[in-house]
């Protein structure tokens, strides 16, 4: 984004290439696929869902377009901050319902209590990063 909070010309290509993306992956398919139970009518599918039906339509080689694996390609670090986000979610929620971060650092297939608080200080740092870019 430009000085001011204005958009720019790459902000809006950037963003047109990812509508460009979802609407390859959609027309591909993901759009017919089942809806997930916390899913509304109408919401559009999750990046990260877009990328797994790119993974998935993949399989075959031969007979997938290539215009699918790059639209699932092109999405990959949206998808990535969607992961983290769910992540901080669920790292927030299991320490308000209770949880010790000994127990969050088992449930995560950590070591230690404080490689479980890093680990959610690295989310929130990647979440910064992106902030302070946007």
């Amino acid at each position: 984004m430009a000085c001011g909070g204005r958009v720019t010309t790459d902000d809006q290509t950037h963003a047109a290439e990812l509508d460009q993306a979802r609407t390859t992956l959609n027309e591909a398919g993901a759009a017919r696929l089942e809806r997930r139970p916390w899913e509304h009518s109408g919401q559009p599918r999750s990046d990260t869902d877009l990328v797994r039906f790119a993974a998935w339509a993949g399989r075959d080689a031969h007979g997938t377009d290539p215009a699918v694996l790059a639209a699932g390609l092109r999405l990959l670090s949206s998808a990535r901050v969607e992961l983290d986000q769910i992540e901080s979610g669920l790292l927030f929620a299991a320490r308000a319902c209770g949880m010790t971060w000994p127990q969050v650092a088992e449930a995560l297939g950590l070591g230690s209590a404080q490689a479980a608080q890093q680990r959610l200080n690295r989310v929130l740092a990647r979440a910064g990063d992106r902030d302070a870019e946007a």
